[in-house]
């Protein structure tokens, strides 16, 4: 006998047992049942105080639609015309009482307000956060902007300050100058000045006896007379000396004339600037004022570290012809 045939009993059995199977989760289980059942709520108690004591929770109140129900109910009937027969009395309703009523309405207020109030001051709470972290925002603004100004304020200060130490520095320094071209010139003119080799001169001339013999055309620290060429020169720079005796310069030999060159010593002796036909110049020929200004670029002066970092002072030339 073939396995088949052998198990044919189990095999249909098992064939209807699981058609069957079948057929009842089709009519129950898969089948949609119309009209679809209510959502259904799910029972909370907030309860309607923030006080209480006991083990047993409180009977829960009837629905408010309840009672307007017992209300028409309680309404008493009209008997119909056409019979006047008695009717029977009806039975005596209890009346819901208007207090129960507000009190009802008054939990069902307090349970419904319940979240919402909690709402609401959750969202005012994050209101005021939110302002308060504005305001220390802005806060923060504020002073970091009248920081930055404080600072402004101070570097402006400070470079006012620092404007005017440098203008009353200039100032001293050109009245310094003033007085020491007044003083150059009187001592050039009554031979108080100083010779090229820096030695103080009591008197000046040619002739015998002292004093200063001075020059026709009142030309100052005049060396040469007569018709004989040659120069006479001297400088002012208060403090210091010279270093080597004035360098001569090239004269052109064709016309004469005394330039004065203002000149820029620093503390090392060093002349940096020259600037020919200042104040006491009688003459604007370019041949001496540039023969002027090449000599007294190249003269020296002692060091001096207590001195100036630049300290202004002369050097007059005198042109002659032979």
């Amino acid at each position: 006998m073939s396995k088949i045939g052998k198990h044919r009993r189990g095999i249909v059995g098992t064939i209807l047992f699981h058609g069957v199977i079948l057929l009842l989760l089709l009519f129950f289980g898969f089948i949609t049942p119309l009209p679809l059942p209510e959502e259904k709520g799910i029972l909370v108690d907030f309860g309607n105080s923030s006080t209480g004591s006991g083990a047993r929770e409180p009977a829960r109140r009837a629905a408010q639609a309840p009672v307007k129900k017992e209300e028409k109910k309680n309404e008493p009937a009209t008997p119909p015309v056409s019979k006047p027969k008695t009717q029977p009395k009806p039975k005596a309703q209890p009346k819901s009482t208007p207090d129960q009523g507000k009190e009802k309405v008054m939990t069902q207020d307090f349970e419904e307000s319940a979240a919402v109030n909690s709402g609401t001051k959750k969202s005012k709470v994050d209101e005021e956060k939110k302002r308060q972290e504005e305001i220390a925002r802005q806060k923060k603004i504020a002073e970091e902007k009248a920081r930055q100004e404080e600072i402004e304020r101070q570097r402006q200060a400070e470079l006012e300050r620092k404007r005017k130490a440098e203008a009353e520095r200039k100032k001293r320094e050109e009245e310094q100058q003033k007085i020491a071209e007044i003083n150059s010139r009187a001592q050039s003119a009554f031979g108080g000045g100083k010779t090229d080799n820096g030695s103080d001169s009591k008197s000046q001339g040619v002739t015998y006896g002292g004093g200063n013999q001075g020059s026709p055309d009142g030309t100052p620290g005049v060396n040469r007379y007569g018709n004989g060429g040659g120069s006479g020169n001297t400088f002012n720079l208060s403090g210091r000396s010279l270093v080597g005796g004035l360098p001569k310069p090239d004269f052109p030999g064709n016309e004469e004339g005394t330039v004065v060159v203002e000149i820029t010593v620093d503390k090392y002796g060093k002349v940096t600037q020259a600037n020919p036909g200042v104040k006491g110049s009688n003459t604007i020929n370019p041949s001496l004022l540039a023969a002027a200004k090449k000599a007294a670029l190249s003269a020296r002066f002692n060091t001096d570290n207590n001195a100036p970092a630049f300290q202004k002072g002369t050097i007059t030339y005198h042109f002659v012809l032979d």
